[in-house]
């Protein structure tokens, strides 16, 4: 029996994953246990879920792999500052020491934490390292249901790359293409992030979110200045008008003179029609960048099937695009995506490249990505009496009947059932959820419940098998990482007066029969739920069904805004009295916010940094 554990740290979303003789059996992200959201820290507490829950200590472990290399990513640092110097002294002052003192000691580094877990553990032999790309290829095409497959991975920067094509098949992969930094799809559209006054490495999908409200006026502009598209989708970036290689910030005085603009200042202004026009300008260029590729590759390589990871790869907008176009027979993305996933991709590389090991079925291996802990009904009893909650314990028939009762009702629900999510989506484990019916509910989430920005839309979990009755869909997409539009029978047609309205105007127009998770351009982040993976969440949208007609809930994930989605039992309570949510549903436990004791209300709309 092989024993792999994967680890991501030091950058942001720190994770562990771990696999036993190829079947991944735990991951999850060290914010979730440290409640700081994207926390970059090395992920103790993540690992020490993951060896519980394999039942393993880690002197049992046969290999521990990192995502990335050190040592070519403080190359690459290096000639960075060279190439640019005298320009990133400042920048380079900073890092160095830090670098000097302790990364380019990784091994050493990794070693003393690791013996925090077990002071048994002694052999440094067992510690290896991936390249930060091939941790994401990995992660994208050995848990794919495809015996072969073309892979793509873009994100801001590993060490030296920031896109690559890979090619899999059976067991192998290998990476046949590289774009290198500073040329990067990923930190093109962090710039523009920061410009438009969001915080790197987490604002991404609130640009993505605004784009739809603006018009792509600058797309010709960003075409022309800042990227230059090469016809196979290869780029490059015009390095004046950026300014991460060297220095503290993402654009340059050239970026904002060229717009007319400074970046907003989120704490002191709003956002107006040019930061829209120039999320949908952004937005745009991204997709044309993925579709060449996307096409190009296809074109080359003669592959149906498309593989997707990098942060890059949560651009569901783009995924869409790709899928829409019938480029691929079939497209399939990790729902971890970002970095997180990187650990769970060094440890597959290290099982199928290194130790040569076949790959044995080709079905979908993430598990509906449900791999992180869960809580026995007995735990969460005993925890709510410790806080002194109010609550009835039903038989799971009883609580999906009462649950869609709420839900038809109005009420906003938490959801709190089985393993947490492993990645950035909430799909049914850690969920608030409600009426998508509803033409005010997307405001009221958003406002009254998540704390964050009202144009932000949601997204709709809908049975599998009604997916094409709703939108134009073919296929699943179980990881709420495809953005399809809603079937024409579903759409409310905008008189010309609500054709006119600018920008946010537009957000409280009804557009569907599903109001709630349709977004301006008649869009939504479409989450197939099946039986196989999740029977409860799947019962209950059936019972809603039933009920309302309406195959489809609102699923958010359960936190408020610049919170890490909740992990325990306790953190659903707290966000919960912290919230106006109308009702809970931990495991068996149903809970009415009116029944609960006043004492026990979280002041939670300032617990939280912005994200």
């Amino acid at each position: 029996m092989t024993k792999i554990l994967g680890i991501s740290a030091f950058y942001h979303d720190s994770a562990a994953a771990i696999i036993v003789n190829g079947e991944i059996l735990a991951a999850a992200q060290e914010e979730r246990f440290s409640r700081k959201k994207h926390d970059p820290a090395y992920p103790f507490n993540a690992v020490e879920f993951v060896l519980n829950f394999a039942n393993l200590k880690l002197s049992e472990i046969d290999y521990i792999v990192f995502y990335e290399k050190p040592f070519l990513k403080f190359e690459r640092l290096l000639e960075t500052y060279v190439a640019f110097a005298p320009r990133g002294f400042k920048q380079f002052t900073k890092s160095m020491p830090s670098w000097l003192r302790e990364k380019l000691f990784q091994k050493n580094m990794l070693l003393k934490l690791l013996k925090n877990h077990d002071n048994r553990f002694k052999d440094e032999k067992k510690i290896y390292f991936s390249e930060h790309h091939m941790s994401h290829a990995a992660s994208a095409y050995y848990p794919s249901p495809f015996d072969q497959a073309i892979v793509l991975t873009a994100d801001g920067v590993g060490e030296w790359a920031t896109t690559t094509v890979a090619i899999g098949k059976g067991k192998d992969l290998s990476i046949k293409k590289e774009i290198h930094f500073p040329h990067s799809l990923g930190l093109l559209y962090s710039a523009f992030t920061y410009f438009t006054g969001f915080k790197v490495n987490s604002g991404e999908y609130k640009l993505m979110g605004l784009a739809p409200y603006g018009e792509p006026r600058f797309e010709k502009v960003i075409k022309d200045k800042l990227i230059d598209i090469k016809g196979d989708g290869s780029f490059k970036l015009a390095q004046d008008y950026f300014d991460y290689a060297t220095g503290l910030k993402m654009t340059s005085s050239k970026f904002h003179k060229l717009f007319g603009h400074e970046p907003r200042d989120s704490k002191k202004e709003k956002l107006t029609q040019f930061h829209m026009d120039i999320a949908a300008s952004i937005q745009k260029v991204t997709e044309e960048v993925m579709i060449n590729l996307a096409t190009s590759l296809k074109k080359e390589f003669g592959i149906k099937n498309l593989c997707l990871a990098g942060g890059v790869a949560l651009n569901c907008v783009a995924n869409g695009k790709i899928l829409e176009k019938k480029i691929f027979e079939n497209i399939w993305i990790q729902p971890a995506a970002g970095d997180a996933g990187g650990s769970l991709g060094a440890a597959l590389a290290m099982w199928h490249l290194e130790l040569k090991k076949e790959r044995k079925n080709f079905k979908d291996q993430m598990k509906g990505s449900y791999l992180g802990p869960s809580y026995p009904q007995d735990q969460i009893e005993n925890e709510l009496k410790k806080i002194k909650a109010k609550f009835e314990i039903l038989n799971d028939e009883h609580l999906i009947e009462k649950t869609a009762e709420s839900l038809k009702n109005g009420d906003a629900v938490g959801w709190f059932q089985g393993r947490m999510e492993f990645g950035p989506r909430a799909l049914g484990g850690r969920s608030i959820l409600g009426d998508p019916r509803s033409s005010t509910m997307q405001k009221n989430l958003n406002l009254k419940v998540k704390y964050r920005e009202s144009f932000r839309p949601f997204a709709p979990s809908i049975l599998k098998e009604q997916v094409n009755k709703w939108f134009k869909l073919e296929g699943e997409s179980p990881y709420m990482l495809l953005v399809a539009e809603i079937l024409e029978n579903k759409k409310i047609n905008m008189t010309d007066q609500e054709k006119n309205l600018f920008g946010i105007e537009k957000l409280n127009i009804q557009r569907s029969d599903i109001p709630a998770v349709t977004h301006v351009d008649y869009s939504a982040r479409v989450q197939t739920v099946s039986n196989e993976t999740n029977p409860k969440y799947y019962q209950l949208i059936k019972k809603f069904n039933e009920k309302t007609n309406c195959p489809v809930l609102i699923n958010t994930s359960f936190n408020v805004r610049g919170e890490p989605i909740v992990n325990t039992p306790l953190d659903a309570f707290n966000c919960f009295m912290g919230t106006e949510m109308d009702k809970l549903v931990i495991g068996n436990c149903f809970l009415d916010k009116k029944n609960q004791n006043k004492d026990l209300q979280k002041d939670y709309k300032n617990q939280f940094e912005l994200d």
